[in-house]
């Protein structure tokens, strides 16, 4: 009788496209991954076909200072992203890599670019315009957003249900209004350490967005008492409100949202003092708006 010699298989011997890429590489961190492919042709072909139909991409898993070209490389053959996350890449990401990446995913729903200082408005232009079906995004510390680039973004981009605008120091009460009138659906906005916003933009968010869960106001300095009583009227759904450094709203009005549970971020009554004082005599507490 003939004996059968069993033999050995190898992990590429698995269908690559119905278990390999979304049943085991899935659960492999992203640097792990870009060393796997070093090992044989048979594998940089595997992870390429991965990177191909990743649904996510998260540049901290490989670090912050990822190369140029390495980048355009990762992702120049995908177009089923959902989720973009590039925060702090101000080193090294401009217009020139993020546009192409932007322009052949139209499935992207979450997007981060915190701190990506390098990009200019363009770039929230083509987002607005490749990105109809975006809910999440990201802009904090990007001062090269501006209301012309916002405006594309509100008409465009009509599903967002968060947006952190932190430190996008050029958006003016007039921005933030035409971004809500739009968008409706908002949850969770973050106007953040933004002198120019006041009353006008709080109380528009306030009778635009019923739906407002959350909201950030640390450090815009001219919102006032009246705003946040409109804000305590017309959204029943407010969870957290922060007011951190806005030394012109009062226990008086935040009390109507205390009483509901909202939960609320302002200073202790020690430092609001100090800041009340500074007015008063032109003392200059020592606050850190750095968020």
């Amino acid at each position: 009788m003939m004996s059968v010699t069993p033999t050995r298989g190898c992990l590429l011997d698995l269908p690559w496209e119905d278990i390999l890429v979304p049943h085991i590489l899935c659960h492999l961190p992203l640097q792990q991954l870009l060393s796997l492919q070093r090992v044989s042709k048979s594998f940089q072909s595997l992870i390429q076909l991965y990177l191909a139909n990743m649904r996510c991409f998260d540049s901290s898993q490989i670090g912050p200072a990822i190369p140029r070209a390495a980048f355009v490389n990762l992702l120049k053959d995908n177009e089923v992203l959902q989720q973009l996350a590039l925060q702090n890449c101000s080193d090294w990401l401009t217009d020139r890599e993020l546009l192409p990446v932007i322009g052949q995913n139209h499935h992207l729903h979450q997007i981060q670019l915190k701190g990506c200082a390098q990009l200019s408005r363009h770039a929230l232009v083509a987002i607005s315009l490749s990105c109809p079906n975006l809910r999440q995004l990201s802009l904090a510390h990007c001062e090269w957003v501006d209301s012309l680039s916002l405006r594309s973004l509100a008409d465009h981009c009509k599903a967002l249900e968060a947006v952190d605008l932190t430190a996008c120091r050029q958006l003016k009460d007039e921005a933030i209004c035409y971004l809500v009138q739009k968008c409706s659906r908002l949850k969770s906005l973050s106007l953040a350490v933004n002198a120019n916003v006041g009353d006008t933009a709080v109380e528009e968010t306030a009778k635009c967005c019923p739906e407002l869960e959350h909201l950030d106001l640390t450090g815009c300095l001219r919102v006032k008492n009246d705003s946040i009583r409109v804000l305590a009227e017309y959204c029943p759904k407010l969870r957290s409100l922060k007011v951190k450094h806005c030394h012109n709203v009062a226990e008086s009005s935040l009390s109507i949202l205390r009483s509901r549970g909202v939960e609320l971020d302002v200073e202790p009554p020690l430092q609001r003092a100090l800041v009340l004082l500074q007015d008063v005599v032109g003392f200059a507490p020592f606050i850190n708006l750095q968020i």
